[in-house]
């Protein structure tokens, strides 16, 4: 069954993508014989964006492993998805904190994310 917390995991998974094509699409010259090349050429928001891809990917397995980890535990659903929902909603203010370079406050979304992510193992 599709929970809301299984869904969280389905769109944090596209959260890496997004913000890929953001960067990619940032300015002109995309090279995709070298795509790592271009992306590393690139500058202020585009190159932030791209940060927020790498930091999704990292972020997306502990993540995910959290969901499952807790629905395997027989964790209280209710609470199980108001972290997945909140670690969703933090995901979009640290990638918004991100691309207009708001570091204190990226970092402070990060932290809250992380602790949603790690009270997942721990309901």
């Amino acid at each position: 069954m599709m929970t809301i917390a299984f869904g969280c995991v389905v769109i944090a998974l596209f959260f890496p993508y997004l913000f890929t094509i953001l960067a990619k699409r940032a300015k002109p010259g995309y090279n995709n014989h070298y795509p790592r090349d271009y992306l590393a050429s690139l500058d202020g928001w585009p190159k932030r964006a791209h940060c927020v891809q790498m930091n999704s990917f990292e972020a997306f397995p502990a993540f995910a492993a959290g969901v499952i980890i807790a629905h395997l535990q027989g964790a209280p659903q209710h609470t199980v998805d108001m972290l997945a929902m909140a670690f969703i909603v933090l995901r979009i203010i640290y990638a918004l904190f991100y691309l207009t370079d708001k570091a204190s406050l990226r970092s402070l979304a990060w932290a809250l994310g992380f602790v949603c992510t790690l009270s997942l193992y721990f309901v």
